[in-house]
């Protein structure tokens, strides 16, 4: 039933795809470079560290950069909310999102984010208001309202393709021949696996001409808890063995292949769904599992850890923060930086 119920949302994504090929639906440009970063299937694909990474890259090239995404899980999810304004981060992850106050955070200096499920009306007015002269899709694949001058999409390799069905009854977002529109296919979490071979290949066969590059995620920084909410953010943990991990992400058991590589000694873990909101109920049912696997502290993402203001600790909190490394660093810039 969910096969033939995916093969009909297959079907309607399509004949979408081709009323935008047509003009018959209307995309508009957003007066500005812009880059589109997104996937082809649902949950985590390693995209907020890619995101980040291009728009720390077009800031160093003298752009003025603004970051347009849904913002997934916040509070009123049709309003507009300026998260940062380059200088400062303005909003709760409730008011904005997680992963735009993540963003935000990550690029002070750097870049303006702004929330709006209307990302054309949201460009109109972020150029008005800020001068910007680049612009970068979060989530933009299928968005297809914007222009773009660089598409870009992530493929997860430790969950490429799902089961090779489109939703309900699979993963994917829409057929996998759609990858045709794509411009630049990005392997993320190359890293977590033995071999992007077999990956490589499916793609390449689904879009031969579209250059392919691999990335790693690797945790560059580790903070307490408090430090890193204060922007106080410092190497603090001496001792990898005894953590608890837990996070709230689109593929979670990534973070703790991501752990185990970097050495931690993991001794429970706990997921959440993707974007949930952490209560003091959850840190009280963490921390006693924690303790009954005699665990001697938590571990979580960034993106999590911008959800746990006000919660309380009676064990220590690290949060581990992550960049992205491109396999070939200098043609991706050239890339970006010549769309």
């Amino acid at each position: 039933m969910l096969g033939a119920i995916g093969k009909l949302y297959g079907f309607v994504a399509d004949v979408r795809n081709n009323l935008y090929d047509r003009g018959v639906f209307k995309s508009y440009s957003l007066g500005a470079r812009t880059i589109s970063i997104g996937n082809i299937t649902t949950g985590g694909t390693g995209k907020t560290p890619l995101v980040a990474y291009i728009a720390n890259m077009l800031a160093e090239a003298g752009e003025k950069v603004c970051i347009l995404t849904r913002g997934y899980g916040r509070q009123n999810p049709r309003s507009r909310v300026l998260v940062s304004d380059g200088a400062t981060v303005l909003v709760d992850a409730l008011t904005g999102g997680d992963e735009p106050v993540e963003l935000a955070r990550k690029l002070i200096g750097k870049a303006i984010v702004v929330a709006d499920a209307d990302r054309v009306s949201a460009a109109v007015w972020a150029k008005e208001k800020f001068g910007i002269t680049a612009f970068v899709l979060d989530d933009g694949f299928q968005h297809r309202r914007a222009k773009r001058d660089l598409d870009i999409v992530c493929i997860d390799a430790t969950k490429p393709f799902g089961n090779g069905g489109v939703l309900p009854g699979g993963t994917l977002r829409e057929p996998l021949e759609n990858l045709d529109r794509a411009d630049t296919l990005v392997i993320t979490r190359s890293n977590l696996v033995e071999s992007t071979d077999d990956i490589k290949g499916k793609l390449r066969h689904e879009k031969a001409k579209s250059s392919i590059f691999e990335s790693t995620l690797k945790i560059v920084r580790l903070s307490e808890l408090d430090g890193f909410l204060r922007s106080e953010a410092r190497s603090s943990i001496t001792e990898k063995s005894g953590v608890y991990a837990f996070c709230a992400l689109g593929n979670p058991q990534s973070y703790v292949s991501l752990l185990d590589l970097d050495g931690f000694g993991v001794t429970g873990f706990k997921p959440f769904a993707d974007h949930h909101i952490y209560s003091q109920g959850d840190i009280d049912e963490l921390e006693a599992d924690a303790r009954s696997k005699n665990s001697a502290a938590l571990i979580t993402t960034a993106k999590d850890a911008v959800k746990l203001s006000g919660l309380k600790f009676t064990l220590p909190c690290y949060v581990s923060e992550v960049e992205v490394f491109l396999s070939d660093q200098d043609a991706f810039r050239d890339l970006v930086l010549s769309a």
